[in-house]
């Protein structure tokens, strides 16, 4: 019989995280989280979460493997250097996890199934050779986080809203998009085309150093840029989302 793993997401913290994902968290032997620095600030959150509702559970670090960030790569060579990436994190895990077997966890932000990629990467775990199973719980996601600062619907009456990647909001707009979510957004994100479209962003939403901003795009595009800056002062990393809708 294999081990199990959980895949639970998280929101932005202890105070997003659901009676359900409690639960869960606190039948694990111990969660594995990657360390990008020594001084992960993200690492330190999961860490509070932990702290919070399991604190005898141990967390094991996982050095996370180099990423080509390149801000030039065209999009097969981005998607070469995410598989990548993706295959290192995954013999990292493999290894960890064949070695301690028992019950684990992956602490997700945001929810499991919005722009994560822990379950593809759990499953290329499975594929290195580990058995295991593994069940996943949803956790409140970036969009969800930002229409209830805002105050606001993601959509209009009956209209659709097209989730993205910042990489790819220049490629929505042009095929004719108009009410568009983008997260995992680049820093200095090209909104020039937009400029009399309306906004809504957020930076580190639920966490420390939360900015919001909101208005034409023309108007706000510096106080943006300078909230980013400011969050990621604050916080010592910087996850932002928005919305954008056409006039």
């Amino acid at each position: 019989m294999g081990m199990q793993v959980w895949i639970l997401g998280v929101g932005m913290g202890p105070q997003h995280v659901t009676p359900e994902v409690v639960e869960a968290l606190r039948s694990v032997d111990y969660v594995v989280a990657s360390e990008k620095s020594s001084d992960d600030g993200l690492l330190a959150l999961r860490r509070s979460i932990v702290d919070t509702y399991a604190a005898s559970t141990p967390i094991v670090a996982v050095a996370d493997p180099p990423r080509d960030r390149s801000s030039d790569l065209t999009g097969p060579g981005y998607a070469r250097a995410v598989a990548d990436w993706h295959a290192a994190r995954a013999a990292r895990y493999a290894e960890v996890l064949g070695a301690r077997g028992g019950t684990a966890a992956f602490l997700v932000w945001g929810d499991p199934a919005l722009y994560d990629s822990t379950i593809r990467i759990v499953e290329q775990v499975k594929a290195l050779g580990v058995e295991l199973d593994y069940n996943v719980l949803p956790g409140i996601s970036a969009p969800q986080l930002l229409a209830a600062r805002h105050r606001i619907v993601l959509h209009e009456v009956g209209r659709p809203v097209h989730i993205t990647t910042g990489r790819r909001l220049g490629e929505a707009v042009a095929a004719g998009q108009d009410n568009i979510v983008a997260m995992l957004n680049p820093e200095g994100l090209d909104l020039a085309d937009l400029a009399d479209w309306t906004i809504w962003w957020g930076a580190n939403l639920g966490a420390a150093g939360e900015r919001l901003v909101s208005g034409r795009v023309a108007d706000v595009v510096d106080e943006i840029a300078a909230g980013r800056r400011a969050a990621k002062a604050d916080a010592g990393w910087v996850m932002d989302v928005l919305l954008v809708r056409r006039p």
